[in-house]
């Protein structure tokens, strides 16, 4: 077993999309047998699953990661833990012992489901589409990468931009006018493939024909976004019959597995004494979201 953490001078790195160096441990029967330090050459974002992959990682421990870079990871087939800060040996001890749980998408950005590489936040209010689509809870992810060695996503719209690499600034509000997410607050556009489903679904189709420079405002009904949230997805379990349940308390957000071992982002909602309930709607899901676009730029 690998696991890849991102390292910063002995410490976590807090931005998975812009890390330079990685400490890889290679680890058999729960014990770190050794462990070095490779850099990341340059590389980002989703781009770095591909590396991870080559190293023969299968597993990654990180701070702030956003949707796209988490659903490259999950098609690249490494199991995830974000929001880890500190130590990052320490980190690794304590995820070996089943005492470090994953925050899930904790940057906001609009990606494929859950938004964005680019922050490092508390796993509340991102957007992108990993989700999105699902009905049951149990996908995680929408799948397909982009570049570090993975196979390029496939292009699902029409329009000058598809397949192109464009960086949009964005500002996310809801209908009350409370913002939930902006990039100009960030200070640095939004980059993704344009037409290939990193993005929520009624984004992505206002991208898709922009010119450089237009700013556009849209409305996108839940179908368009994160779709309606499914009460399929919300579940109860026995505590005693899930190894770590114990720790848990409500709020959390965590990843758990399906049925083929893919990990898949739940938040837990309840817990009594012998049960807990986990809810693994998308936070968006059910919700009318509104947008102002402006796209910055286009790469052939």
């Amino acid at each position: 077993m690998k696991i890849a953490v991102t390292y910063d001078n002995g410490n976590i790195f807090q931005h998975f999309g812009k890390t330079e160096n990685f400490k890889i441990y290679t680890v058999e029967d729960g014990q770190i047998l050794s462990s070095e330090v490779i850099g990341t050459g340059g590389i980002g974002h989703e781009a770095l699953a591909g590396l991870l992959a080559d190293l023969g990682a299968d597993t990654v421990i990180c701070g702030g990661l956003g949707g796209g870079a988490q659903a490259a990871l999950q098609s690249a087939g490494l199991q995830i833990v974000s929001g880890a800060q500190g130590d990052t040996d320490e980190a690794v001890r304590a995820f070996l012992a089943g005492e470090l749980f994953s925050a899930g998408v904790n940057c906001d950005h609009h990606h494929d489901s859950e938004s964005h590489e680019g922050c490092c936040g508390n796993g509340e209010g991102s957007c992108g589409n990993e989700m999105h689509g699902s009905g049951d809870g149990a996908e995680g992810g929408c799948g397909g990468c982009c570049g570090g060695g993975c196979h390029e996503r496939k292009v699902i719209l029409e329009g000058k931009n598809a397949g192109k690499t464009v960086k949009t600034h964005y500002e996310g509000t809801f209908n009350n006018g409370t913002v939930f997410d902006s990039s100009y607050d960030r200070g640095e556009p939004l980059e993704f493939v344009c037409g290939t489903g990193m993005m929520i679904p009624g984004f992505d189709k206002a991208v898709v024909d922009m010119n450089v420079g237009d700013i556009v405002n849209i409305h996108l009904n839940p179908d368009e976004a994160y779709g309606d949230r499914d009460p399929r997805a919300i579940f109860t379990v026995e505590i005693s019959q899930m190894e770590g349940a114990a720790g848990l308390k409500a709020g959390d957000h965590v990843y758990l597995s399906n049925a083929m071992g893919q990990p898949f982002p739940v938040i837990v909602t309840e817990k009594d004494d012998k049960t807990i309930t986990f809810d693994a709607n998308h936070e968006m899901a059910g919700k009318e979201l509104n947008f102002k676009i402006e796209l910055v730029s286009v790469d052939d």
